[in-house]
Protein backbone atom coordinates (compact mmCIF):
# COMPACT_ATOMS: atom_id res chain seq x y z
CA UNK A 1 0.00 0.00 0.00
CA UNK A 2 1.54 3.26 -0.98
CA UNK A 3 1.29 5.46 1.69
CA UNK A 4 2.11 9.29 3.01
CA UNK A 5 2.23 10.33 6.70
CA UNK A 6 1.42 13.78 7.64
CA UNK A 7 2.97 15.28 10.86
CA UNK A 8 0.37 17.17 12.48
CA UNK A 9 -2.34 19.04 11.21
CA UNK A 10 -5.22 21.81 11.58
CA UNK A 11 -8.67 20.90 11.03
CA UNK A 12 -9.29 22.98 8.15
CA UNK A 13 -7.01 25.20 5.96
CA UNK A 14 -4.00 24.29 4.34
CA UNK A 15 -2.57 21.48 6.13
CA UNK A 16 -5.94 19.68 5.77
CA UNK A 17 -6.42 20.15 2.34
CA UNK A 18 -3.06 18.56 2.01
CA UNK A 19 -4.09 15.67 3.87
CA UNK A 20 -7.27 15.44 0.98
CA UNK A 21 -4.85 15.73 -1.88
CA UNK A 22 -2.86 12.45 -0.65
CA UNK A 23 -6.27 10.99 -0.75
CA UNK A 24 -7.28 12.13 -4.30
CA UNK A 25 -4.15 11.12 -5.93
CA UNK A 26 -4.31 7.17 -4.61
CA UNK A 27 -2.40 7.31 -1.60
CA UNK A 28 -3.26 5.96 1.73
CA UNK A 29 -3.00 8.52 4.32
CA UNK A 30 -1.71 8.47 8.23
CA UNK A 31 -1.89 10.69 10.14
CA UNK A 32 0.14 11.48 13.62
CA UNK A 33 -1.32 13.86 15.75
CA UNK A 34 -0.70 15.06 19.48
CA UNK A 35 -4.52 16.34 19.73
CA UNK A 36 -6.81 13.83 21.43
CA UNK A 37 -9.83 15.85 20.29
CA UNK A 38 -8.97 14.81 16.57
CA UNK A 39 -9.64 11.27 17.56
CA UNK A 40 -12.75 12.11 19.62
CA UNK A 41 -14.01 13.68 16.63
CA UNK A 42 -12.32 11.26 14.25
CA UNK A 43 -15.77 10.50 11.74
CA UNK A 44 -15.00 14.34 10.87
CA UNK A 45 -11.42 12.96 9.13
CA UNK A 46 -12.92 10.71 6.15
CA UNK A 47 -10.27 11.65 4.80
CA UNK A 48 -7.40 9.88 6.79
CA UNK A 49 -7.32 6.17 6.53
CA UNK A 50 -5.12 5.99 9.95
CA UNK A 51 -4.97 8.17 12.75
CA UNK A 52 -2.22 7.84 15.57
CA UNK A 53 -1.89 9.84 18.52
CA UNK A 54 1.28 10.90 19.54
CA UNK A 55 4.02 13.14 20.59
CA UNK A 56 5.30 15.14 17.74
CA UNK A 57 8.33 16.18 18.65
CA UNK A 58 9.57 12.75 20.02
CA UNK A 59 11.69 11.41 16.89
CA UNK A 60 12.81 8.49 18.34
CA UNK A 61 9.07 7.29 19.27
CA UNK A 62 7.34 8.49 15.67
CA UNK A 63 10.29 5.98 14.00
CA UNK A 64 8.75 2.95 15.61
CA UNK A 65 5.21 3.90 14.48
CA UNK A 66 6.34 4.15 11.26
CA UNK A 67 8.12 1.03 11.39
CA UNK A 68 4.85 -0.71 12.51
CA UNK A 69 3.33 0.88 10.04
CA UNK A 70 5.75 -0.52 7.55
CA UNK A 71 5.21 -4.50 9.12
CA UNK A 72 1.61 -3.96 8.39
CA UNK A 73 2.61 -3.48 4.36
CA UNK A 74 2.66 0.28 3.91
CA UNK A 75 5.05 1.41 1.70
CA UNK A 76 6.04 4.73 2.93
CA UNK A 77 6.58 7.19 -0.07
CA UNK A 78 6.36 10.33 1.89
CA UNK A 79 6.61 12.07 5.16
CA UNK A 80 5.31 15.38 5.23
CA UNK A 81 4.19 18.32 7.63
CA UNK A 82 2.36 21.66 6.72
CA UNK A 83 2.27 23.11 10.03
CA UNK A 84 4.57 24.56 12.59
CA UNK A 85 6.99 23.34 13.46
CA UNK A 86 7.40 20.26 12.41
CA UNK A 87 8.19 20.09 8.65
CA UNK A 88 11.47 19.37 9.38
CA UNK A 89 10.27 16.63 11.91
CA UNK A 90 8.64 15.25 8.43
CA UNK A 91 11.92 15.47 6.69
CA UNK A 92 14.16 14.30 9.03
CA UNK A 93 11.72 11.33 9.01
CA UNK A 94 11.59 11.36 5.27
CA UNK A 95 15.47 11.07 4.89
CA UNK A 96 15.34 8.05 6.91
CA UNK A 97 12.50 6.16 6.04
CA UNK A 98 12.36 7.20 2.52
CA UNK A 99 14.61 8.99 -0.30
CA UNK A 100 14.07 13.07 0.32
CA UNK A 101 14.79 15.39 -2.33
CA UNK A 102 14.16 17.93 0.55
CA UNK A 103 17.23 19.11 3.08
CA UNK A 104 15.98 18.74 6.44
CA UNK A 105 19.06 21.09 7.03
CA UNK A 106 17.56 23.47 4.69
CA UNK A 107 14.07 23.35 6.60
CA UNK A 108 15.73 24.13 10.40
CA UNK A 109 17.43 26.87 9.06
CA UNK A 110 14.24 28.41 7.89
CA UNK A 111 12.49 27.42 10.63
CA UNK A 112 14.70 29.16 13.27
CA UNK A 113 14.25 32.87 12.93
CA UNK A 114 17.27 33.65 14.89
CA UNK A 115 19.72 31.10 12.24
CA UNK A 116 17.44 32.74 9.64
CA UNK A 117 18.82 36.52 10.00
CA UNK A 118 21.96 35.02 10.88
CA UNK A 119 21.98 33.16 7.43
CA UNK A 120 21.04 36.26 5.12
CA UNK A 121 22.52 39.04 6.86
CA UNK A 122 24.77 40.65 4.29
CA UNK A 123 22.16 40.56 1.79
CA UNK A 124 19.96 43.83 0.82
CA UNK A 125 16.44 42.61 2.08
CA UNK A 126 18.52 41.77 5.23
CA UNK A 127 16.70 44.65 7.82
CA UNK A 128 19.36 45.36 11.29
CA UNK A 129 18.42 42.93 13.78
CA UNK A 130 20.44 41.81 17.09
CA UNK A 131 20.05 38.69 19.34
CA UNK A 132 19.54 38.59 23.04
CA UNK A 133 21.04 35.57 24.55
CA UNK A 134 20.83 34.12 28.10
CA UNK A 135 23.56 35.41 29.94
CA UNK A 136 23.68 38.50 28.56
CA UNK A 137 23.62 42.24 30.19
CA UNK A 138 20.25 42.96 29.50
CA UNK A 139 20.71 46.40 30.65
CA UNK A 140 23.34 46.88 28.15
CA UNK A 141 21.58 44.83 25.64
CA UNK A 142 18.78 47.67 25.66
CA UNK A 143 20.96 50.63 25.83
CA UNK A 144 22.31 49.42 22.46
CA UNK A 145 19.07 48.97 20.97
CA UNK A 146 17.59 53.01 22.28
CA UNK A 147 18.47 54.44 18.60
CA UNK A 148 16.76 51.53 17.07
CA UNK A 149 13.31 51.82 18.29
CA UNK A 150 10.80 51.16 17.38
CA UNK A 151 11.64 47.61 17.52
CA UNK A 152 9.72 44.12 16.92
CA UNK A 153 10.75 41.32 19.49
CA UNK A 154 9.80 37.96 18.56
CA UNK A 155 10.47 34.62 19.66
CA UNK A 156 13.02 32.19 17.17
CA UNK A 157 9.90 30.00 17.05
CA UNK A 158 6.94 31.94 16.81
CA UNK A 159 4.40 31.64 14.41
CA UNK A 160 1.14 32.98 13.52
CA UNK A 161 2.25 36.27 15.48
CA UNK A 162 2.37 34.57 18.78
CA UNK A 163 5.13 35.98 20.61
CA UNK A 164 5.47 38.85 18.86
CA UNK A 165 5.65 42.34 19.98
CA UNK A 166 6.07 45.72 18.93
CA UNK A 167 8.25 47.85 21.35
CA UNK A 168 8.40 51.84 21.08
CA UNK A 169 9.93 52.56 24.03
CA UNK A 170 13.06 51.15 26.30
CA UNK A 171 10.43 50.22 28.90
CA UNK A 172 8.61 47.88 26.89
CA UNK A 173 11.78 46.76 25.06
CA UNK A 174 12.65 45.12 28.43
CA UNK A 175 8.82 44.31 29.13
CA UNK A 176 8.89 42.48 25.74
CA UNK A 177 12.19 40.35 26.41
CA UNK A 178 11.38 39.41 30.21
CA UNK A 179 8.35 38.09 29.39
CA UNK A 180 9.60 35.83 26.60
CA UNK A 181 12.18 35.03 28.68
CA UNK A 182 9.61 33.42 31.22
CA UNK A 183 8.51 31.08 28.19
CA UNK A 184 9.14 27.50 28.01
CA UNK A 185 11.23 26.83 25.09
CA UNK A 186 12.50 30.12 24.02
CA UNK A 187 16.37 30.94 24.77
CA UNK A 188 17.59 33.26 22.18
CA UNK A 189 15.16 36.54 21.61
CA UNK A 190 15.36 38.26 18.46
CA UNK A 191 15.07 42.24 17.91
CA UNK A 192 14.61 43.64 14.65
CA UNK A 193 14.05 46.77 12.70
CA UNK A 194 10.34 47.82 12.43
CA UNK A 195 9.89 48.48 8.86
CA UNK A 196 7.14 50.54 7.36
CA UNK A 197 5.52 49.89 3.81
CA UNK A 198 3.16 47.79 2.40
CA UNK A 199 3.42 44.09 3.17
CA UNK A 200 3.89 41.25 0.97
CA UNK A 201 3.50 37.28 1.04
CA UNK A 202 4.78 35.43 -1.56
CA UNK A 203 4.39 31.65 -2.02
CA UNK A 204 7.30 29.56 -3.79
CA UNK A 205 7.93 26.42 -5.33
CA UNK A 206 12.19 25.30 -5.35
CA UNK A 207 12.45 22.57 -8.14
CA UNK A 208 15.74 21.57 -8.79
CA UNK A 209 17.28 24.57 -7.57
CA UNK A 210 15.07 26.58 -9.76
CA UNK A 211 12.78 29.30 -7.53
CA UNK A 212 9.41 29.41 -8.85
CA UNK A 213 6.90 32.47 -7.74
CA UNK A 214 3.75 31.17 -7.93
CA UNK A 215 1.84 33.96 -6.04
CA UNK A 216 2.15 37.35 -5.01
CA UNK A 217 -0.37 38.44 -2.32
CA UNK A 218 -0.69 41.87 -0.62
CA UNK A 219 -1.72 41.82 2.74
CA UNK A 220 -3.84 44.35 4.98
CA UNK A 221 -2.86 44.42 8.57
CA UNK A 222 -4.87 45.54 11.76
CA UNK A 223 -2.69 46.08 14.97
CA UNK A 224 -4.29 46.27 18.11
CA UNK A 225 -1.83 44.00 20.57
CA UNK A 226 -0.45 41.77 17.77
CA UNK A 227 -0.24 42.22 14.29
CA UNK A 228 -3.00 40.25 12.71
CA UNK A 229 -3.72 40.01 8.86
CA UNK A 230 -7.11 40.15 8.21
CA UNK A 231 -7.30 41.12 4.14
CA UNK A 232 -5.33 38.99 1.26
CA UNK A 233 -5.32 40.31 -2.05
CA UNK A 234 -3.98 38.18 -4.65
CA UNK A 235 -2.41 40.08 -7.64
CA UNK A 236 -3.44 37.82 -11.23
CA UNK A 237 -1.11 40.48 -12.93
CA UNK A 238 1.78 41.75 -11.84
CA UNK A 239 3.47 44.49 -13.23
CA UNK A 240 7.13 43.30 -14.87
CA UNK A 241 9.07 45.54 -13.34
CA UNK A 242 7.51 45.05 -9.68
CA UNK A 243 7.76 41.78 -10.44
CA UNK A 244 11.48 41.51 -11.59
CA UNK A 245 12.19 43.70 -8.31
CA UNK A 246 10.67 40.73 -6.21
CA UNK A 247 12.16 37.74 -8.10
CA UNK A 248 15.49 39.51 -7.56
CA UNK A 249 14.55 39.39 -3.83
CA UNK A 250 13.14 36.38 -3.14
CA UNK A 251 16.18 34.10 -4.96
CA UNK A 252 18.74 36.08 -3.69
CA UNK A 253 17.37 34.73 -0.24
CA UNK A 254 16.34 31.27 -1.23
CA UNK A 255 19.93 31.00 -2.78
CA UNK A 256 21.32 31.54 0.70
CA UNK A 257 19.59 29.04 2.47
CA UNK A 258 20.83 26.15 -0.56
CA UNK A 259 17.44 25.11 -1.39
CA UNK A 260 17.34 23.20 -4.05
CA UNK A 261 13.93 21.24 -3.83
CA UNK A 262 11.10 22.36 -1.57
CA UNK A 263 8.57 25.13 -1.27
CA UNK A 264 8.06 28.41 1.46
CA UNK A 265 6.41 31.41 1.65
CA UNK A 266 8.08 34.75 2.46
CA UNK A 267 6.65 37.81 4.22
CA UNK A 268 8.16 40.57 2.71
CA UNK A 269 7.87 44.88 2.69
CA UNK A 270 8.56 46.88 0.44
CA UNK A 271 10.28 50.14 2.15
CA UNK A 272 11.39 52.89 0.26
CA UNK A 273 11.58 51.05 -2.95
CA UNK A 274 13.74 48.11 -1.37
CA UNK A 275 12.57 44.70 -0.32
CA UNK A 276 12.78 43.48 3.32
CA UNK A 277 12.11 40.52 4.60
CA UNK A 278 10.31 39.95 7.73
CA UNK A 279 10.37 35.98 7.91
CA UNK A 280 10.43 33.02 5.66
CA UNK A 281 8.66 29.90 6.57
CA UNK A 282 9.24 26.62 4.58
CA UNK A 283 5.53 25.40 3.62
CA UNK A 284 2.83 26.96 2.21
CA UNK A 285 1.18 29.83 4.23
CA UNK A 286 -1.91 28.14 6.35
CA UNK A 287 -6.00 29.36 6.50
CA UNK A 288 -6.86 30.09 2.96
CA UNK A 289 -4.10 30.23 1.35
CA UNK A 290 -4.55 27.13 -0.42
CA UNK A 291 -7.72 27.88 -1.93
CA UNK A 292 -6.88 31.38 -2.85
CA UNK A 293 -4.15 30.26 -5.40
CA UNK A 294 -6.98 27.54 -6.49
CA UNK A 295 -9.39 29.92 -7.40
CA UNK A 296 -6.78 32.86 -8.73
CA UNK A 297 -4.66 30.23 -11.11
CA UNK A 298 -6.85 26.56 -10.97
CA UNK A 299 -3.40 25.72 -8.75
CA UNK A 300 -3.64 23.56 -6.22
CA UNK A 301 -0.43 24.20 -4.48
CA UNK A 302 -0.85 21.56 -1.41
CA UNK A 303 -1.02 19.11 -4.22
CA UNK A 304 1.67 19.88 -6.32
CA UNK A 305 4.18 20.11 -2.91
CA UNK A 306 2.90 16.19 -2.33
CA UNK A 307 4.20 15.64 -5.75
CA UNK A 308 7.50 17.80 -5.72
CA UNK A 309 8.22 15.67 -2.50
CA UNK A 310 7.21 12.46 -4.40
CA UNK A 311 10.31 13.15 -6.59
CA UNK A 312 7.91 14.16 -9.28
CA UNK A 313 7.78 17.64 -11.41
CA UNK A 314 5.11 20.11 -9.77
CA UNK A 315 2.86 21.47 -12.37
CA UNK A 316 2.66 25.31 -11.97
CA UNK A 317 1.10 26.55 -14.89
CA UNK A 318 -2.10 29.15 -14.18
CA UNK A 319 -5.11 27.43 -15.59
CA UNK A 320 -6.57 30.88 -15.53
CA UNK A 321 -6.31 34.20 -13.43
CA UNK A 322 -8.70 35.81 -11.34
CA UNK A 323 -7.97 38.30 -8.63
CA UNK A 324 -9.26 37.00 -5.39
CA UNK A 325 -9.92 38.71 -1.95
CA UNK A 326 -10.00 36.93 1.49
CA UNK A 327 -11.42 38.97 4.49
CA UNK A 328 -10.77 37.45 7.19
CA UNK A 329 -13.70 37.67 10.00
CA UNK A 330 -12.59 38.34 13.89
CA UNK A 331 -14.56 39.48 16.81
CA UNK A 332 -14.04 42.43 19.50
CA UNK A 333 -14.85 41.04 22.68
CA UNK A 334 -14.34 37.27 24.58
CA UNK A 335 -16.98 35.04 25.52
CA UNK A 336 -18.74 31.68 24.70
CA UNK A 337 -20.20 31.51 21.31
CA UNK A 338 -24.02 30.75 21.01
CA UNK A 339 -24.93 30.81 17.26
CA UNK A 340 -23.59 32.78 13.92
CA UNK A 341 -25.67 34.62 11.63
CA UNK A 342 -25.47 36.11 8.42
CA UNK A 343 -23.64 32.89 6.23
CA UNK A 344 -26.43 32.68 4.24
CA UNK A 345 -27.01 36.02 2.77
CA UNK A 346 -23.55 36.61 2.63
CA UNK A 347 -22.67 33.51 0.26
CA UNK A 348 -25.59 34.83 -2.25
CA UNK A 349 -23.15 37.77 -2.97
CA UNK A 350 -22.17 37.53 -6.90
CA UNK A 351 -18.62 37.11 -6.88
CA UNK A 352 -18.61 34.86 -3.49
CA UNK A 353 -16.69 31.84 -4.10
CA UNK A 354 -16.69 30.59 -0.06
CA UNK A 355 -17.82 31.32 3.08
CA UNK A 356 -15.87 29.30 5.91
CA UNK A 357 -16.51 29.64 9.12
CA UNK A 358 -14.30 28.08 11.45
CA UNK A 359 -15.41 28.90 15.23
CA UNK A 360 -18.65 26.29 16.99
CA UNK A 361 -21.50 26.93 19.01
CA UNK A 362 -19.82 27.04 22.45
CA UNK A 363 -16.21 28.39 21.34
CA UNK A 364 -14.82 30.46 24.13
CA UNK A 365 -13.50 33.33 21.46
CA UNK A 366 -11.51 36.51 21.99
CA UNK A 367 -9.91 39.62 19.92
CA UNK A 368 -6.72 38.47 18.34
CA UNK A 369 -3.70 38.09 20.05
CA UNK A 370 -2.52 35.63 17.46
CA UNK A 371 -3.47 34.55 13.61
CA UNK A 372 -5.36 31.34 15.34
CA UNK A 373 -7.96 33.75 16.77
CA UNK A 374 -9.24 34.28 13.09
CA UNK A 375 -12.98 32.80 12.86
CA UNK A 376 -13.92 32.96 9.69
CA UNK A 377 -13.56 34.23 5.95
CA UNK A 378 -15.24 35.28 2.94
CA UNK A 379 -13.13 35.04 -0.09
CA UNK A 380 -14.55 36.62 -3.26
CA UNK A 381 -13.29 36.25 -7.36
CA UNK A 382 -13.51 39.01 -10.10
CA UNK A 383 -11.75 40.21 -12.86
CA UNK A 384 -10.77 44.04 -11.00
CA UNK A 385 -8.75 43.89 -8.31
CA UNK A 386 -11.01 46.57 -6.50
CA UNK A 387 -13.89 44.54 -7.15
CA UNK A 388 -12.77 41.78 -5.55
CA UNK A 389 -11.96 43.32 -2.18
CA UNK A 390 -15.60 45.27 -2.12
CA UNK A 391 -17.58 41.98 -2.71
CA UNK A 392 -15.62 40.16 -0.20
CA UNK A 393 -15.80 42.64 2.42
CA UNK A 394 -19.41 43.41 1.91
CA UNK A 395 -20.25 40.02 1.87
CA UNK A 396 -18.33 39.79 5.31
CA UNK A 397 -20.61 42.66 7.08
CA UNK A 398 -23.49 40.45 6.44
CA UNK A 399 -21.87 38.04 9.54
CA UNK A 400 -22.57 38.03 12.87
CA UNK A 401 -21.31 36.47 16.29
CA UNK A 402 -23.39 36.24 18.77
CA UNK A 403 -21.50 36.13 21.94
CA UNK A 404 -22.44 35.43 25.15
CA UNK A 405 -26.23 37.37 24.36
CA UNK A 406 -25.00 39.97 23.02
CA UNK A 407 -24.05 40.64 18.92
CA UNK A 408 -20.63 41.05 17.59
CA UNK A 409 -20.07 41.76 13.93
CA UNK A 410 -16.68 41.39 11.73
CA UNK A 411 -14.32 43.29 13.35
CA UNK A 412 -13.44 45.87 11.38
CA UNK A 413 -10.51 48.35 11.78
CA UNK A 414 -9.06 49.86 9.19
CA UNK A 415 -6.26 48.62 7.94
CA UNK A 416 -2.82 49.95 10.38
CA UNK A 417 -1.39 53.01 8.37
CA UNK A 418 2.08 52.57 7.30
Amino acid sequence: MKTIVFIGTNKSGSSREAINAAQQLGYVTVLFTDNKKFLEERLEFPDVNQMIYASLTNVSKLKESIRKLQKQGMKIEAILSFIDPYVNVAVSLAEFFAESVVSSKVILNMEDKVLTRTIIKDLPVSPYFAIYNPGQDLQAFIRKQKDHLPLIVKSPISAGSKDVFLVKTDIELMEAIVKLRKKSGVSSILVEQYLMGPQYLIETVVYDGNVHIVAVIEQEITFDKRFIVTGYSLAAEIEPSFYDGINIAVTSIIDSFGMKNGTCHLEMRLVDDEWKLIEINPRISGGAMNRIIEEGFGISLVEQTIKLYLGETPDLTPKHKKYVYVQYITVDQEGRLNKVTGKERASEYQGVKEVFIKARKGKYVRPPLSMGHRYGYVLAISDVKEEAKKIAQEAAEEIYFHIDRTVSSIRYKKPYQY
